[in-house]
């Protein structure tokens, strides 16, 4: 049954996964997301719903142990922090080759290198970009608080299973490490063997002896084949972005000015919205809710309609470009963010606002009537 707990994100994250129905997890600790696997060691999930749960010998033995378990049809799940999912990189390349469903989960901290174990959003452009080797993408959902920590699991699950796509949660240490109030969803039963042939036996490796058998594997030596496969992944691309974009409008409908953030620098943007309006700003939020699928088209809309956008990211500028992209220079995009672990400020979101987008907007304004009177 549902039930309200106050919990760390990185914990409703796990209590997440086991209430989904989870089959296994296979990972390895890493600061600031450790509590994922240590919170799933000691609820024993095997007890209470068989599902398996093993610290591996490495994060790239951990994403290989999810490649194996997905080719079955099971839910697998992985986590790690910035410098671990690097290490993952190649195994996840190669679950997109092989059309398998997983969940992987990074929360962020600061880099590069080992960097700083303070929260971050600098892996934007791994996340969205692909990451590892080749033509392929990750269905990127970005959570913003405890409770999505929880939700998202399960929502990740089935867009996984829906695309036969390895989907990523991108958290980062702030929302991973805080405490909120959440509502944890009912129990959801696994699927028997059974089940799973049923369902996944088209082309998953169940064992079944009586039918042409499956094979799974991201290798094509013949580059008619391969260039196919490539052309089904971006098949499977355009259909997400057809039918699972996801984002959410805040104080738009009237915006002048409009921030553009996910995570918990939206969180700190709504704050900074706020503050504007008791200023006589007229200033929105657009968060983006998938990082890929990306809101494009209701950028472009939104474009039609403020004087400037001002992109608020822990890093040092990554999102800011395709924001940059969708708006197709209409209005002023200008970045602000923090990095080194530093946490911007409500107060600095709207400062950064007035210096980058409104003060220096209404200078170029000034600047573009003079030069038409002249």
């Amino acid at each position: 049954m549902s039930e309200l707990r106050l919990m760390k994100g990185n914990e409703a994250l796990a209590e997440g996964a086991i209430r989904a129905g989870a089959d296994a997890y296979f990972g390895y600790p890493i600061t600031p997301q450790s509590e994922v696997i240590e919170y799933l060691m000691t609820e024993r999930p095997e007890k209470r719903t068989g599902m398996i749960v093993l610290q591996a010998e490495s994060e790239i033995a951990a994403i290989n142990m999810v490649y194996g378990a997905a080719s079955t049809g099971k839910k697998v799940m992985t986590s790690s922090s910035s410098p671990g999912i690097s290490l993952k990189l190649e195994g996840i390349s190669y679950l997109a080759g092989a059309e398998l469903p997983a969940v992987i989960v990074n929360v962020v901290r600061g880099g590069p290198g080992l960097g700083t174990i303070q929260p971050s959003q600098a892996d934007y452009f791994q996340s969205v970009k692909g990451g590892g080797h080749g033509d392929y993408k990750l269905y990127v959902l970005a959570p913003a608080s405890v409770q999505e920590m929880s939700d998202f699991v399960e929502d990740a699950f089935d867009i996984a299973f829906k695309y036969r796509a390895p989907v990523l949660i991108l958290s980062d240490g702030l929302i991973g490490q805080m405490m909120e109030k959440v509502m944890l969803k009912d129990q959801k039963e696994r699927l028997t063997d059974k089940e799973i042939i049923k369902r996944y036996d088209r082309w998953a490796v169940t064992g079944k002896t009586n039918r042409k058998r499956n094979i799974i594997t991201s290798l094509d030596l013949e580059s008619e084949k391969m260039e196919a496969r490539v052309h089904r992944l971006m098949k499977k691309y355009e259909q997400m972005e057809k039918e699972d974009l996801r984002f959410e409008k805040i104080e738009c409908d009237d915006a002048e000015y409009l921030f553009v953030a996910y995570g918990s620098s939206a969180r700190i943007s709504q704050k900074a919205v706020q503050l504007a309006r008791m200023k006589g700003i007229k200033a929105g939020l657009l968060r983006p809710i998938t990082l890929f699928p990306y809101p494009k088209k209701v950028l472009f809309e939104l474009a039609n309609q403020v004087k400037g956008i001002l992109s608020v990211e822990l890093n040092a500028g990554q999102m800011v470009e395709d924001v940059r992209l969708a708006v197709e220079h209409k209005v002023p995009v200008e970045h602000f963010g923090r990095t080194g672990g530093i946490i911007h400020t409500p107060e600095e979101v709207l400062e950064a606002l007035e210096q980058k987008i409104i003060k220096n907007g209404s200078i170029r304004h000034h600047k573009a009537r003079a030069s038409s009177i002249l």
